[in-house]
């Protein structure tokens, strides 16, 4: 048995307004239309719902549990409404985001704060990934937006220009190089390094300037984040390379930072969409925040 949410709602008027002429002005429909749906209803169920007196119209006991079961139903159907109209609307939804180390310790934190105090029903789903996984994942539409270092790529992504950054590179107190306040990539080629792995697009960076160099990069370790080698350094296991943005965010190590003179140490950061137009709303509004926000 199927009940009409409009005869549950004329059957709550009813109560509400104590007459069936009320009740039928209220919806814009015929007094004996709303007779029609309570007389059927009572049919439905089985049992008598209101009494009819010279006095008006009450409900009986099985009207009293049904008002207040209606009620609910009817709030629930409401609530459903409002709630696909926030989806419409991007107030609600999901966003599938990945970023790479750089974007995620230097810019995400405040954006996605800032964000999310202003769409509180938008769920992030973020995650960690390098450059060329997070442009992949965004062509074939695992995520719907990708921040990473600018790479060569031949995914069929829309790229924007996100921020730029500068790397530094770190080495332990007391270091040939701690006196330095700037160096160029070359002079410290004959020092072993702390590097990301493989897959890291700073990796690759610092990779593809060695081979230009004709030189090759000594890599005594390799981690997986900026904390492990910053750490790394300062124990004197090697020299690093990170952003400078970044390198604030483990203060109190005991590592001299000094500049970097090679122009490729100024670096393009991107965000990428498989379409900006074809985004879901809730994706639209985090692309827009990010875009707009320093």
């Amino acid at each position: 048995m199927k009940l009409d949410p409009l005869s549950l709602q004329l059957f709550v008027s009813v109560i509400e307004e104590g007459t069936v002429a009320a009740a039928a002005a209220r919806h814009h429909i015929a007094a004996a239309a709303v007779s029609k749906r309570i007389s059927e209803l009572e049919f439905q169920l089985s049992t008598q719902l209101l009494t009819r007196s010279n006095k008006g119209i009450a409900p009986t006991a099985a009207g009293f549990a049904l008002i207040n079961m209606a009620r609910g139903v009817l709030y629930g159907l409401d609530n459903i409404v409002l709630q696909m109209q926030d989806f419409a609307a991007g107030t609600r939804g999901s966003v599938r985001v990945l970023a790479n180390i750089s974007v995620m310790t230097q810019f995400l934190p405040r954006a996605l704060k800032s964000f999310v105090d202003k769409h509180p029903l938008v769920q992030v789903n973020l995650e960690e990934k390098v450059s060329s996984a997070i442009i992949r994942a965004v062509a074939e539409n695992v995520a719907d937006v990708g921040l990473y270092t600018k790479v060569p790529h031949s995914g069929e992504v829309e790229v924007y220009p996100y921020r730029t950054d500068e790397l530094v590179l770190i080495v332990p107190k007391g270091h040939a190089l701690a006196h330095r306040s700037v160096v160029c990539f070359a002079d410290t080629l004959d020092f072993e390094y702390v590097g990301l792995h493989v897959g890291s697009s700073l990796h690759y960076q610092m990779a593809e300037a060695a081979s230009k160099l004709e030189r090759t990069l000594k890599l005594r370790i390799r981690v997986l984040g900026y904390d492990a080698l910053c750490l790394m350094v300062e124990a004197g296991l090697g020299i690093g390379i990170l952003p400078k943005a970044s390198l604030r965010t483990y203060g109190g190590l005991s590592v001299h930072e000094v500049a970097l003179e090679d122009a490729w140490a100024h670096r393009q950061l991107n965000m990428c969409v498989r379409s900006y137009k074809a985004l879901p709303v809730a994706a639209k509004l985090f692309f827009d925040h990010l875009k707009s926000v320093e």
